[in-house]
C-alpha cells in the first residue's frame, strides 16, 4: 500500500468519526441541558422542602390558656392569656424551641393600638412623659392580657427599652421603643432589634414616639428609610395609618424571614421640641 492511499484512508475514517460525532452531538447536547434543567429543579424542590421543614419545626406555635379573672384593661377587652410551651417528649432528641404565632402577635399590637387611643383621649396626662414613663403604660396593659410560665413575669424591660415576653429562658417577642430623632437612629434601632433576635425567632416590633410636627411626613420619612435596610425583603404591608408591616431576612441566614412591624405614634408635648 502507497502512502498516498494510507492517507486518503486515514482521511475517510476521520471523515466517517466527524460525521458520526455530528449525528451525536445533537443529542448529546440537549441531553446535556436536560440534565442542567433537571438537576436544577431538583436542587430547588430540595431546597424549598427543607425550608418548609424548618419553618414547619420553628413554625410550632405553643397554646394559650385563658384566665377567667383577669380584669378588663381600657377599651381591650380580653382575657389573660397564659403562655404555655408544648411539652416535649422525653425520648425525643430534640425540642422545639417556643415561638409567637400570629393571633397572639396581632393581639400584643392591638393591645399597644389600644393603649395609644388612651394616650390621645388625655394628652395632659402624658405631656410630660419621657420614654420609659410611657413604655411603663405600654407593660401595664400587655401584663393584664399575657402571662409567662417560665419566668412568672411575661412581659418585663431590660435597660430603658426593651418589651419582652419570655418562654423557657428565651425571648420569643421583642419590642423596641424609641422617640423618632431621624433616619439614621431609625435604621440603628433596627440593627438593634434584628440583633437581638435568634434563628428562630420569627416576630418583633419597633414603637415609635412622635412629638415632632409634621407627623404625616414622619410617616412618609420611616417607609422611605426602612426600604433603605439591606435586609429588608417585603413591605410595607400597610395595617393601619401609622402601623406597617415588614418581611427581613435574618442576618445570620437571609433565607430565615422575620416579621418586623413598625408602629408609630404622635404623642402629646407641653411644648414643642
Amino acid at each position: 500500500m502507497t502512502p498516498e492511499q494510507v492517507k486518503r484512508e486515514l482521511d475517510g475514517t476521520l471523515e466517517d468519526i466527524e460525521k458520526y460525532l455530528n449525528w451525536q452531538r445533537g443529542t448529546a447536547d440537549g441531553f446535556n441541558q436536560r440534565l442542567k434543567t433537571s438537576l436544577r429543579q431538583s436542587m430547588e424542590a430540595r431546597k424549598t422542602k427543607l425550608l418548609q421543614d424548618r419553618n414547619l419545626v420553628a413554625g410550632l406555635g405553643f397554646p394559650m390558656k385563658p384566665r377567667a379573672d383577669a380584669p378588663p384593661t381600657y377599651s381591650a377587652p380580653q382575657v389573660r392569656r397564659k403562655v404555655q410551651p408544648p411539652p416535649a417528649a422525653s425520648s425525643a432528641p430534640f425540642k422545639p424551641e417556643p415561638v409567637l404565632d400570629e393571633a397572639n402577635y396581632k393581639h400584643i399590637l392591638n393591645v399597644i393600638d389600644n393603649m395609644t387611643v388612651v394616650m390621645e383621649r388625655s394628652p395632659t396626662a402624658f405631656a410630660e412623659m419621657g420614654e420609659e414613663d410611657i413604655r411603663q403604660h405600654y407593660l401595664v396593659q400587655l401584663n393584664g392580657h399575657f402571662e409567662g410560665t417560665a419566668t412568672g413575669e411575661t412581659f418585663n424591660h431590660q435597660g430603658k427599652t426593651d418589651i419582652l415576653i419570655r418562654v423557657d429562658g428565651r425571648n420569643i417577642f421583642i419590642a423596641e421603643c424609641k422617640f423618632w430623632r431621624g433616619e439614621k437612629q431609625f435604621l440603628e434601632t433596627v440593627d438593634q432589634i434584628l440583633s437581638y433576635l435568634s434563628w428562630r425567632d420569627t416576630k418583633a416590633a419597633i414603637i415609635l414616639f412622635n412629638r415632632n410636627k409634621g407627623f404625616t411626613q414622619v410617616l412618609e420619612k420611616i417607609k422611605e428609610a426602612t426600604s433603605l435596610h439591606p435586609h429588608r425583603k417585603l413591605g410595607p404591608t400597610v395595617e393601619t395609618e401609622s402601623r406597617f408591616r415588614y418581611v427581613f431576612g435574618n442576618p445570620t441566614d437571609h433565607s430565615r424571614e422575620i416579621i418586623l412591624t413598625v408602629v408609630a405614634f404622635d404623642v402629646p408635648s407641653s411644648s414643642e421640641e
